[in-house]
């Protein structure tokens, strides 16, 4: 039998799923494009390669990636938003669009120095 598992809120589990620095960063990456490993370590340049390793097999683990091998020489590897993963794209959304309005807050009210390289993932 399963140990039981309990949440004081919904948002406990959806943070144990995409919670952290880089999951919801390399999710928006992979919500419009399948895309290889070595893509999205170019989209995240200091992203070490043993983390975007550690957080992909993660959200594999987790059913909201699909990892698919290429029997090929050499091998060739593509990760995109498997169908469950989908269902996070309203929350993506929502993250990003926050996060452009905060920038735009910062910015006007603090007089910050901020570009925003990508508005459109």
């Amino acid at each position: 039998m399963k140990p039981t598992i309990v949440y004081g809120i919904g948002v406990e589990a959806t943070i144990e799923v995409i919670g952290g620095k880089w999951k919801p960063i390399i999710l928006c990456h992979l919500k419009h494009n399948t895309r290889r490993p070595s893509e999205l370590k170019r989209l995240m340049p200091t992203i070490t390669q043993k983390m975007l390793t550690q957080q992909l097999r993660e959200l594999e683990d987790s059913g909201v990636i699909d990892r698919t091998v290429y029997e090929q020489v050499p091998p060739k590897v593509e990760y995109s938003l498997s169908t469950y993963g989908r269902s996070l794209e309203p929350v993506l959304e929502l993250l990003c669009t926050w996060g452009e309005e905060h920038i735009d807050r910062r910015k006007t009210q603090f007089n910050e120095n901020i570009i925003l390289e990508h508005t459109e993932l």
